[in-house]
């Protein structure tokens, strides 16, 4: 197996971290203080560095700490015994700079995948409260960080179906329907469709035997979690589909059919896991799926991915709590970020995972 660390980042202006630079532990590294003094915009920053993009901010400038003009980020990573600097930069009003080895990346596509990264956190709620989007992107993220076409893909059918939509609204108000125009983007959503349907189908079945180990370990088999594809080209073909929708597209002035619309149904003892799993069950089937993309993206990238852990062991008992960490104990997992507000509690887990680690005081 592939060795990847991060073995030292510097932060400056990024949210409420003005300028710290951490030396890191190749194992093991827990952030301890109080909410809000910038445990979790720590490991964000990690996960900035490695996937080129926030996992909370959606707008770029919303990264750069208030009273600042720029933020930047310095990370040093190895992979393979090989150094790799990677920088990301940003001065308000301006273009976001990501930089490999000084070398800046024309498109942040081509950084996705050389750092594979899984963050649990508490809002992965999302993944369950929140509308398919989220699951698409779940799974989207997973599939992309090793299949550069699939991203490619995605990028192009995302753009396809925005395109396809503006004509759809200029038909209807215009009252004027040409299509030749809307064939064009039909003839090249139902050539991405296919592959897309057809690598996620493939990810899903391969997906679900490992959630269930994995909740079956945190859980003691207590319960029967399932995933299920829900997908409009499991039963239909994407022209059939875009064909028949046409004058309810027209009307509703979307495409409202086709793989942008695919979902993952969660199930507990064969119900929703949204409306019948207690608090507990819920994030443990949420570390449960984070546990499982380890695991995918390990098998698949020959590359143990970093593991990034936002109190994760609040509103969980103490068997779950000792579940969690058997299972990381288990994983082979490569490094592991920690953040929590118990510092006795992460110096037990410590004590359990029985490896080389470093506690930073927030």
């Amino acid at each position: 197996m592939s060795r990847l660390t991060l073995n030292k980042i510097s932060i400056l202006n990024y949210k409420n971290i003005l300028d710290k630079t951490f030396n890191f532990d190749n194992k093991i590294n827990c952030f301890v203080g109080y909410n809000g003094v910038g445990k979790t915009n720590i490991l964000d920053s990690i996960y900035h560095l490695a996937i080129g993009k926030s996992s909370f901010s959606i707008s770029n400038e919303n990264n750069i700490n208030h009273g600042s003009e720029f933020m930047l980020l310095d990370g040093l990573f190895s992979i393979n015994d090989k150094e790799e600097n990677i920088t990301c930069s940003l001065k308000r009003n301006e273009t976001k700079v990501l930089k490999r080895n000084e070398k800046i990346y024309k498109k942040l596509s081509d950084h996705f995948g050389l750092i594979p990264l899984v963050l649990i956190s508490p809002y992965d709620t999302n993944l369950i409260v929140e509308g398919s989007f989220e699951r698409r992107k779940f799974m989207d993220s997973i599939i992309s960080t090793y299949d550069k076409t699939y991203l490619h893909n995605i990028i192009t059918h995302g753009k396809l179906i925005k395109q396809r939509n503006k004509i759809l609204k200029y038909f209807n108000k215009s009252a004027k329907v040409d299509m030749d125009s809307i064939l064009i983007y039909d003839e090249q959503i139902i050539r991405l469709s296919e592959p897309i349907h057809k690598c996620r189908k493939k990810f899903v079945n391969e997906f679900i035997p490992i959630v269930i180990e994995k909740y079956n370990s945190i859980s003691g088999k207590n319960e029967i979690v399932t995933l299920d594809y829900r997908s409009d080209l499991n039963e239909n073909s994407i022209g059939d589909l875009l064909k028949n929708s046409f004058q309810k597209d027209m009307i509703l002035q979307f495409t409202s059919c086709g793989i942008h619309k695919d979902d993952l149904i969660f199930k507990i003892d064969n119900n929703s896991i949204k409306k019948f799993g207690s608090q507990g069950q819920q994030k443990s089937f949420l570390i449960s799926l984070r546990f499982a993309e380890f695991e995918f993206l390990k098998n698949n990238n020959n590359l143990s991915p970093i593991l990034l852990m936002d109190d994760i062991f609040d509103k969980l008992d103490i068997q779950r709590v000792k579940n969690i960490v058997d299972l990381v104990n288990s994983s082979e997992f490569g490094q592991l970020f920690v953040s929590d507000t118990d510092k006795s509690r992460i110096k037990k887990v410590l004590e359990s995972l029985k490896n080389s680690s470093k506690i930073f005081e927030i």
